[in-house]
């Protein structure tokens, strides 16, 4: 089948060729943005889920239906070991800009960039020349986040309600942020909150977010809500393969569908990555189940070479043996002293290793003791890597 016309592109957030599945996280969205513009009051949300899930793409929808309502967008993703002040300061100077420009938000957006550069002036950060017009107030330039950003956001929120606006942050990747980066956050959308500001924030980050957010704020758990962004159900899983396989002309036959679904368990990622290859790899339509086991090669030899390989070559010798005892247990989740076994080592030796693998988004904790994979199918991976391993006896 022509490779021109596959409709399947996998890519880290691009937009499948059909959203099957998450009708309902696109909808909550939406009447949050309006219940904001009507000025109601709303929570933000984050969207958790695994690696490959999709929480990206729901992102960039939700910043599309936000930009097709006039608000202002600001999308930011955290990257591991930055501060929040290095990549938000930025930004806000560009949404401050922009409310500047509007006549009755002019004097309160002066006033907020007079303190983005107080700011940005106490930790650090650079954001290149603020012209401000009027005296700028003495606030958040304390040097303490969980002051200063509230103070900071707080005048952003007044300039946005006098122009009338919604500033719709967008934050991926929330499980990178420093704790205290975290903590600043939540008490500077509490803040918003609370005076009903039109500000929301819509964040994205692996499952361990609600607890680490839970953590850094008891209230967290009443400020946000947490969409659950998991494998596709059945039926939209095959809608997402179906569906654009047909607008171009084409069809997939029931038992190769049925073999795509079976191996991908409904994950996105993997329905892009072997709906593309099972196209590539058909010569004439209908895709047949031949075609899906060559493609499963080929699929499986793409995700090795990328998906998998950028995580599997960020770890240490150590953090590579501590996942590849986990995955000689299978896919998990384990018990934290079932993997300190088979690893030779104590579950105290252990502890260390399973941090370190928590914070580079690796692996997480479904309940008190257990640890499971943040990828899909990575267990099945770390046998292909490092298939001679054998286990460590040594503490």
């Amino acid at each position: 089948m022509d490779p021109t016309r596959n409709p399947f592109s996998p890519g880290a957030g691009a937009r499948p060729p059909e959203l099957a599945g998450r009708e309902a996280i696109v909808e909550s969205a939406t009447i949050a943005l309006q219940r904001i513009a009507r000025g109601r009051q709303e929570k933000s949300q984050m969207l958790l889920g695994l690696r490959g899930v999709g929480k990206t793409v729901l992102l960039n929808q939700i910043a599309q239906i936000a930009e097709d309502m006039g608000e202002i967008v600001v999308t930011l993703e955290a990257p591991e070991g930055q501060r929040l002040a290095a990549f938000l300061a930025p930004a806000l100077k560009a949404v401050l800009l922009k409310l500047s420009r509007v006549e009755q938000a002019r004097d309160l957006a002066q006033r907020a960039l007079g303190a983005l550069r107080g700011f940005a002036s106490a930790f650090t950060v650079s954001i290149g020349e603020v012209d401000v017009a009027i005296t700028p107030e003495t606030v958040a330039d304390s040097g303490n986040l969980e002051v200063d950003l509230p103070e900071l956001m707080a005048c952003v929120g007044k300039a946005a309600q006098a122009a009338g606006k919604i500033v719709v942050i967008l934050l991926d990747e929330v499980q990178y942020l420093a704790e205290e980066d975290l903590r600043g956050l939540i008490v500077a959308m509490h803040r918003i909150a609370q005076r009903g500001w039109p500000v929301i924030l819509f964040g994205a980050g692996l499952p361990q977010v609600a607890a680490l957010a839970g953590e850094a704020k008891s209230y967290a758990e009443r400020l946000f809500d947490y969409p659950e962004v998991g494998p596709l159900a059945p039926d939209a899983a095959r809608t997402a393969l179906q569906e654009p396989i047909e607008e171009e002309s084409e069809t997939i036959d029931a038992e190769a569908l049925n073999k795509i679904l079976a191996i991908t368990e409904g994950y996105p990622y993997f329905l892009q990555e072997w709906g593309k290859h099972s196209w590539n790899t058909a010569k004439q339509s209908p895709i047949q189940a031949s075609d899906v086991d060559q493609a499963s090669t080929l699929a499986t030899e793409a995700l090795d070479r990328s998906f998998f390989r950028v995580r599997f070559d960020r770890l240490t010798p150590r953090e590579q043996d501590y996942l590849r005892a986990m995955a000689s247990l299978g896919a998990g989740p384990h018990r934290s002293g079932d993997i300190a076994e088979v690893l030779g080592v104590s579950v105290q030796s252990a502890g260390p290793l399973r941090s370190g693998l928590i914070k580079k988004g690796m692996i997480w904790s479904p309940a008190h003791g257990q640890t499971a994979f943040t990828v899909p199918m990575f267990d099945t991976f770390m046998v292909r890597a490092m298939p001679e391993w054998k286990q460590s006896r040594e503490e």
